[in-house]
């Protein structure tokens, strides 16, 4: 089957093939002269008529070509500040770790994929317990329950399982999925799942990884502008349906091939897994949660639920929380999702804390099509929230924001010495973290995207929000 049968418009690039002369063709040629090229397929030529959208598509084919060739020395860099960081971590500290150097008594670093090695992800924010003033009964609970989820989803397999059963109290561990991207032709999407047995009915929850730091394949799937408009879905973001399962050739059939030999696809394993797990308990709900790039997969998790009619499932789809999360499509997706949502009665909670750069890409305008639906959950940096149709300064590059963001930076940096004197030390943050708010002055999307305040959000933030939903309106 070929693109043209699924999907009546798209857009897909392939940076693999470009070459500098075509990054030049982009911008500087007639729209026509780029039907044909191996660099570029697109179904109606007209999509790329206005120099802005050129200049957009030529940037995010420069971009995921310079993933493709910074991908080993990145992967590298990132093995041994993760090393690093646990080798310092196991020695109780820089200091404790130079006097067993001398002693010749280092404790060495866990092995990467056991359950006492984290990412740097859980050196940003420490925190692993859940708070233990939010009760399962509380209007808090459930976003925080996500966050927390969320950023375990960072972890290895052994980390997740070891903190979800051990830690977190009445937790059932149900699986783990490192899944397989068609067109990047290796597994780069994970997943984790489990039930809160705590709550009645029980819950179970599903996280989507982000965007890891040193994963250039993740970098790819955000900056991909790629886009397929599916037929009564609308345009929705290429990248993000590659890495959730986008099948190639044949999109989104309702099902495939899933014996112990073919490759395993997220939403399809995750989808058959709900299946069964539904099956066994009629009362049970779940949510659907993830930070940046998760919060996209989850988002669009629902889209494709609804897109396959699958009835069953969405009738137990209890909500989508997301933190941080990109936009997934355009204003047809949007009307399509919050239609669905509305008829199956899903509630979605989309966080975006004060300068987070991420919630404000790609950028929202005629050029690319893309836009956010629903309700934002909007916190400035005093953890106020508000219920706003748009996070303030929508698409981030203004400079009417640049002054007021960087002394918010500078705030910032000054409130994560704060903090744990009027809240409680379990607020004291890490030097990572005070080090990314340190660069966040100069770029301030940077450290307002990471789980430190989104964490904070959930814990001290204006939560009686989220009494309201988008089936209010």
């Amino acid at each position: 089957m070929e693109l043209g049968e699924f999907s009546n418009d798209y857009l897909l690039l392939n940076p693999e093939k470009a070459t500098l002369f075509d990054f030049v063709r982009i911008l500087c040629f007639p729209s026509y002269s780029l039907k044909q090229r191996d660099f570029i397929d697109i179904q109606e030529p007209a999509n790329l008529s206005g120099l802005l959208r050129r200049w957009l598509l030529f940037v995010s084919l420069v971009v995921q070509k310079l993933c493709i060739k910074i991908k080993t020395p990145i992967t590298l860099i990132g093995d041994v500040i993760e090393t690093w960081l646990n080798l310092v971590s196991s020695n109780n500290g820089v200091g404790y770790l130079l006097l067993n150097f001398l002693s010749g008594k280092v404790i060495l670093a866990s092995d990467p994929s056991s359950a006492k090695f984290a990412s740097v992800n859980a050196y940003i924010d420490t925190r692993v317990k859940l708070d233990e003033q939010i009760k399962n009964t509380d209007v808090k609970y459930r976003p925080a329950l996500s966050v927390m989820a969320s950023k375990l989803s960072y972890e290895n397999e052994a980390y997740i399982q070891n903190v979800v059963q051990n830690v977190w109290g009445e937790m059932e561990y149900l699986g783990f999925f490192n899944c397989w991207d068609d067109h990047l032709e290796k597994s780069a999407t994970q997943a984790m799942m489990f039930k809160d047995t705590s709550t009645t009915p029980n819950t179970i929850v599903i996280a989507f990884r982000g965007t890891s730091p040193f994963d250039t394949d993740d970098w790819r799937a955000d900056v991909d502008f790629s886009w397929f408009d599916l037929n009564g879905l609308g345009k929705v973001h290429g990248g993000f349906m590659k890495a959730l399962g986008l099948q190639k050739g044949t999109g989104w059939p309702k099902e495939i091939p899933m014996g112990p030999t073919d490759k395993h696809y997220a939403y399809y394993d995750i989808r058959q897994k709900l299946r069964d797990l539904l099956k066994e308990n009629d009362t049970s709900k779940f949510i659907v949660t993830g930070h940046s790039l998760g919060g996209a997969l989850a988002i669009l998790f629902a889209g494709i639920l609804m897109f396959h009619e699958e009835n069953d499932l969405l009738k137990r789809l209890d909500g989508v929380y997301t933190f941080g999360q990109p936009r997934v499509g355009d204003k047809k997706f949007g009307e399509y999702m919050v239609t669905n949502m509305f008829k199956y009665n899903v509630g979605y909670f989309r966080f975006v804390y004060c300068n987070d750069v991420v919630p404000r890409m790609p950028y929202d305008g005629k050029t690319l099509l893309f836009k956010h639906f629903g309700r934002c959950l909007y916190f400035n940096s005093w953890y106020e929230g508000e219920i706003l149709a748009e996070e303030p300064n929508k698409n981030y590059f203004s400079p009417l924001w640049t002054l007021p963001m960087a002394f918010n930076a500078i705030w910032e940096l000054i409130r994560s010495f704060l903090l744990p004197l009027t809240m409680g030390e379990e607020y004291e943050e890490s030097w990572l973290c005070r080090f990314l708010r340190s660069i966040a002055i100069l770029f301030p999307g940077l450290a307002d995207h990471s789980l430190q305040d989104y964490d904070n959000v959930t814990r001290l933030g204006t939560l009686q929000l989220l009494q309201h939903t988008d089936k209010d309106d």
